[in-house]
């Protein structure tokens, strides 16, 4: 039986078979899959094929090093100018390293490669290749950024092996390519940003990053629910994957990394968009708790902690007598389902009854919190929402809410009351088990307040 000249991959997960489907046999996504012809294979690519550092793994058997053997020398890291950038990568841009930058269509991700330009234009020649953009509209936005960077070289290009030669052949420092989407290699029939694409120009530049020791941000677009589009092998191929986050109608963008082999994915980065380009935002606290109004219920101040940093964000809840039978529930900013599980124990363990009411819950500046330590705030939060009694607005609260309504302890709590401290705050409301955990209970004018229960925080509060 003749072999099949072509095979079918699926847009959504990379899955591969031989007969069209309208539902694809890995996923369950319909409509996914797409032909593209098997690439020629030569004798020579049979007898060996290309490793990481761009030499053929088949010419000879390999030695293999002990662990003991290999040198312990440290990366070297590229000062990218942006200290923002540089905490989220673990302390700037390693030499070598493939960068995949990803977020939604007008977040900033052109804007910042620019502003690296910038920044990292002294002592190194930065290679942009375009697929997306003119030379002419580079030029533009270089000019209305204030780009000054004369090492800066710009390439419209979308053949990936074309890409590859002319880093090959003037090596740069650095190079950008926006975007990993529209690069295509001639050899393979399917269209540009399919899944065949995507993954064997993102091997290319692998390949070519290694062997020269040569840095490598690539862009990557997201599909509509937020993930980065094309396979998934793209994220394990790349050493470090950062999100870029923000919402469209708010100048605050948080830079996010979820995969780092040279750094910690803890960190966070905050920028704001002003029309000059980004700029950093050294005190993110600050910034989240501007414009809170004073004497209103239902909101209170939550500290998280993104890695090493704490940050301070108002939790704003709204407590309404609902119209219909069933009463509503909308949240922005954080977990619907952990909000309607802290609206059980406030009922069960407080007694706080919303059975009636309708409950909005908002995270102001745009920030999401994700950890633990935001139950307490949200419930205290809409605690004094249903009854109408504001919280003083030098206090704050952290600790995570148990089933049983006891207040656990959350790592980190030091630091955030550091933060807390330097920020005028001077009421605190902690787990127990942290409290007694403290070395230092002097946090200059901060009072710390520890509580076992939400019985006990809402007294505290008087709400």
């Amino acid at each position: 039986m003749p072999k099949p000249k072509s095979l079918y991959v699926c847009n959504s997960c990379g899955n591969e078979t031989a007969k069209w489907f309208g539902q694809c046999p890995g996923c369950g996504e319909w409509n996914t899959l797409e032909e593209s012809a098997l690439p020629s294979v030569t004798m020579q690519q049979r007898s060996g094929s290309v490793g990481r550092s761009g030499g053929s793994s088949g010419a000879g058997i390999r030695r293999a090093l002990r662990l003991n053997e290999i040198p312990a020398q440290g990366e070297q890291r590229y000062d990218t100018g942006l200290d923002e950038l540089n905490r989220v990568l673990g302390g700037g841009l390693v030499r070598g390293s493939l960068v995949l930058l990803s977020g939604d269509p007008g977040i900033g991700k052109s804007t910042l490669l620019l502003q690296i330009c910038t920044q990292m234009n002294k002592g190194l020649e930065i290679l942009y290749v375009s697929g997306e953009e003119s030379a002419h509209q580079l030029k533009l936005r270089a000019a209305r950024l204030g780009v000054d960077a004369p090492g800066l070289s710009v390439l419209c290009e979308t053949d990936a092996q074309g890409v590859a030669e002319t880093i090959r052949a003037s090596k740069p420092g650095l190079v950008l390519i926006d975007s990993i989407q529209t690069m295509q290699i001639a050899e393979i029939t399917s269209s540009p940003g399919s899944v065949t694409q995507v993954r064997e120009c993102t091997n290319q530049f692998l390949r070519t990053a290694k062997a020269l020791d040569i840095p490598c941000i690539l862009v990557g677009h997201v599909n509509k629910d937020g993930n980065i589009a094309g396979p998934k092998v793209l994220e394990h191929v790349v050493d470090t994957v950062l999100y870029f986050e923000g919402e469209r109608h708010l100048s605050y963008r948080i830079l996010r990394a979820v995969k780092n082999r040279y750094g910690s994915t803890n960190e966070i980065g905050v920028f704001e968009m002003g029309d000059a380009g980004l700029r950093e935002v050294e005190n993110p606290s600050e910034m989240l708790l501007s414009g809170r109004s004073e004497g209103t219920s239902g909101s209170c101040v939550a500290c998280v902690l993104e890695g090493s940093r704490p940050l301070l964000a108002e939790v704003q809840a709204l407590i309404s007598e609902t119209g219909f039978g069933n009463p509503r529930r909308m949240v922005s900013g954080f977990d619907a389902g952990r909000m309607n599980m802290l609206l059980a124990v406030l009922e069960k363990r407080a007694g706080r009854y919303f059975g009636n009411m309708d409950a909005y819950l908002n995270v102001a500046g745009g920030l999401k919190l994700d950890e633990p330590a935001c139950d307490l705030p949200v419930a205290l939060a809409l605690a004094s929402g249903l009854t109408d009694t504001p919280i003083a607005q030098d206090a704050l609260a952290f600790g995570e809410l148990g089933l049983g309504g006891e207040i656990r302890a959350v790592n980190g709590c030091e630091q955030r009351l550091h933060e807390a401290a330097r920020l005028g705050f001077t009421r605190c409301v902690i787990p127990r088990h942290n409290f007694r955990a403290l070395t230092n209970t002097q946090f200059g004018d901060l009072l710390v307040l520890p509580a076992r229960n939400i019985s006990e925080a809402l007294r505290l509060l008087g709400c």
